[in-house]
C-alpha cells in the first residue's frame, strides 16, 4: 500500500499575503520611527522581501501611506457597521448610541495609527473620501430615524457633520486624559448626543 506524500508548501506567498506583510511592516516602522525616518529599504527588510516586490505594489513611500490610510478607514467603518447591525433593525436610538460609543472606543484605541495615517492631512483638505464614508454611515442612521419618527431631524447631513465633529473632538479630549474610564465616557457622550435630537 502506498501513501501519497503531502504536496510541498508553495515557495511564493499569495499576492494578498505579501501585500499585507508589506503594509504591516510599514505601519509598524512608521509608528516606531516616524514616516520621514523610515526608508523603503527598512520596509522591505522588515517584510523580508526584495525592493522589486515593494515596487510591484507601490510606486513610493507616499503610496503605501495612502494604502494604509484607506485600510485604516475601511477597518474603522467596518467596525462601526458591524456594531450597528447587531442592533434591532428599527431601534434607531440604540443604533445611534452604539455608533457613537463604538466610534469613541475604536478611535481611542487606535489613535496612534489614526494620527500616523492622517498626519499629512490639512484643514484645507476638507472634502476627502475617508471622512465622507463615515459621514454617510451616520447620516443614514439619522435619516432613517427621522423617517421612523424616532426624532426630529429635518437636515440629517448637517446634524451628521455636527455629531461627527463633536464626537471626534470629544474623543481627542478623552485621549488627552487616558486615566478616564473609556466605556463610561463613551456612554455619557452618547447620552448627551441623543438629548440633542428632539422628539418629533
Amino acid at each position: 500500500m502506498t501513501t501519497s506524500m503531502p504536496s510541498p508548501s508553495p515557495r511564493t506567498k499569495p499576492a494578498e499575503v505579501r501585500l499585507d506583510e508589506l503594509m504591516n511592516a510599514a505601519e509598524t516602522l512608521f509608528l516606531e520611527n516616524g514616516f520621514d525616518a523610515t526608508t523603503i529599504a527598512h520596509i522591505t527588510r522588515a517584510a523580508n522581501v526584495a525592493k522589486g516586490t515593494f515596487y510591484h505594489y507601490f510606486a513610493s513611500k507616499n503610496d503605501i501611506l495612502a494604502a494604509l490610510t484607506a485600510r485604516y478607514t475601511q477597518q474603522y467603518v467596518d467596525q462601526l457597521e458591524t456594531a450597528v447591525n447587531a442592533c434591532a433593525e428599527h431601534d434607531w436610538p440604540t443604533r445611534l448610541r452604539v455608533w457613537i460609543e463604538t466610534s469613541v472606543l475604536t478611535y481611542a484605541q487606535s489613535f496612534r495609527t489614526h494620527d500616523m495615517v492622517y498626519g499629512g492631512h490639512h484643514h484645507h483638505e476638507r472634502d476627502n473620501a475617508e471622512k465622507n464614508a463615515i459621514l454617510t454611515q451616520l447620516e443614514h442612521i439619522l435619516q432613517q430615524g427621522a423617517q421612523d419618527k424616532a426624532w426630529y431631524c429635518p437636515n440629517p447631513a448637517i446634524v451628521a457633520l455636527l455629531l461627527y465633529s463633536g464626537v471626534h473632538g470629544a474623543t481627542d479630549a478623552l485621549i488627552a486624559e487616558p486615566e478616564q474610564d473609556h466605556q463610561r465616557y463613551a456612554r455619557e457622550l452618547a447620552d448627551t448626543c441623543l438629548r440633542l435630537l428632539p422628539l418629533p
